[in-house]
């Protein structure tokens, strides 16, 4: 029970992505065809509170929920990153769904994404047993 608030505000962020379009499978291709500032502008946004909260939580020193401090770790630029990059936005472009929103999807009726869902963590769990295989 003390986890129902996160419940609660999932819930509350899949209202506010189907209400806001975002979600929306035809959205996501007027953006991969570059017809609409739409998304661009929802992504852009969300850079902007981004950046302007890891400015705020390094000025203040500010800690989690659960009074841990929050470490920003730079991650190493590696070579798989760039072929990850085009395999996830190819999905991305082919399902008309990031991974969040996939289950937003689900919630809203668009049974669909449950292939995509699937897919997702099948993708997931074989690269989790390739990991070490592959070039770094």
């Amino acid at each position: 029970m003390k986890y129902i608030k996160f419940f609660i505000i999932g819930m509350y962020f899949g209202i506010v992505l189907t209400k806001a379009e975002v979600i929306s499978w035809f959205r996501i291709q007027e953006m991969f065809h570059f017809q609409s500032i739409h998304m661009y502008g929802i992504i852009g946004s969300a850079i902007v509170v981004g950046a302007i909260s890891i400015l705020l939580i390094k000025k203040f020193n500010l800690k989690s929920f659960g009074g841990e401090d929050i470490r920003l770790i730079a991650k190493e630029y590696h070579k798989g990153l760039l072929p990850g990059g085009i395999i996830f936005g190819l999905g991305w472009a082919l399902t008309g769904a990031c991974p969040g929103p996939m289950f937003a999807l689900v919630g809203a009726g668009v049974e669909v994404m449950i292939v995509a869902i699937i897919s997702a963590t099948a993708g997931t769990f074989v690269y989790g047993l390739i990991k070490d295989k592959l070039p770094s």
